[in-house]
């Protein structure tokens, strides 16, 4: 199981919210915009917290997705939302990869309060499940005499630079990495054989890796994950060790009032403590992350930083 970064402990000491913030809010549907396509790790994240809430909040939550650019279609229409707290952006680490990329991201990440960090998961190298390749050191093998490529949920998100880094950096083979609007166009893709692999974070590709249809090649996580016990990790596969988290979480426009936001952060941390909510995050191959708001306002900071050094270490660029 990938290291978990619990933050949760600390979390449920629920903040001290009046009782009219509570009441009044929310008033209507909250709508949360998912930064890429049905079937990745966003996606299931966004459906699972909608289905729950829903359960616990006076009105429904509507997921809309509006993938492309990586996320960042997403993340410029949220920012320019009404700061009223019925839109969120329910992203991936791909919200602290893209500043980086490019000057042209259309937002900035101070455009954002960050309401939780929800879950983590590490990202998966997959292929079609009846083809030639194995294992990874088959595809690198295929890469030394052929270029070869991959797919992820486009540029900027971490199993495009877990891909990136694996191929062209550690193994050294020439790779051709093509962008989908999110993991699941890409892993369908992979099985139709129109890309060698793909490279998504492991939620994407859970069940159709313990189906037969797709052939797990690695986990980019320190230890095997429960979810797919016979998928090794990167460094059993004969390769330098990568350790990649592809993290989810619910942001709101920056102006939105902070009892809003704590109580969408008291409130999910009150699921990530719940055994049948673990247990559908375990099933997808996520872990819980949590954590107070300070906790998961550092965390977006720190993974800011930490993937820009990525980017500029892989000089990748948009502009």
């Amino acid at each position: 199981m990938i290291a978990r970064r619990l933050l949760l402990g600390g979390a449920l000491a629920l903040p001290a919210i009046g009782a009219r913030a509570q009441a009044a809010w929310p008033d209507r549907p909250v709508r949360f915009v998912v930064a890429f396509a049905p079937g990745g790790p966003a996606d299931i994240i966004a459906r699972l917290l909608a289905q729950a809430l829903s359960e616990v909040w006076p009105h429904p939550v509507v997921v809309e997705n509006r993938g492309g650019a990586g996320g960042n279609i997403a993340a410029q229409a949220v920012a320019r939302a009404a700061p009223d707290g019925l839109t969120a952006l329910l992203t991936t680490s791909a919200f602290a990869v893209n500043p980086s990329l490019s000057r042209n991201a259309g937002y900035r990440p101070q455009e954002f309060a960050v309401a939780s960090v929800v879950a983590g998961t590490p990202n998966l190298f997959a292929v079609r499940g009846d083809g030639e390749v194995r294992t990874l050191r088959d595809l690198v093998e295929i890469g030394r005499r052929r270029p070869v490529n991959f797919g992820s949920a486009g540029i900027g998100s971490t199993p495009h630079l877990s891909a990136e880094n694996l191929l062209k950096t550690i193994a050294k083979v020439q790779a051709e990495h093509i962008p989908f609007t999110g993991a699941g166009p890409a892993m369908t893709a992979a099985l139709g054989g129109q890309i060698d692999m793909a490279s998504v974070a492991l939620p994407a590709a859970v069940q159709i890796v313990q189906s037969g249809r797709a052939r797990g090649l690695a986990v980019t996580s320190a230890r095997r994950v429960a979810a797919l016990p016979d998928v090794p990790t990167v460094a059993e596969a004969g390769f330098d060790p990568i350790v990649d988290l592809t993290w989810c979480c619910v942001l709101f426009p920056a102006a939105v009032p902070e009892a809003v936001l704590e109580k969408v952060n008291a409130d999910v941390n009150r699921l990530l403590a719940t055994p049948a909510f673990q247990a559908r995050l375990a099933a997808t191959g996520f872990d819980p992350i949590g954590g107070s708001r300070a906790e998961n306002s550092r965390f977006v900071a720190d993974e800011l930083q930490r993937w820009g050094e990525v980017v500029r270490g892989l000089n990748i660029s948009l502009d």
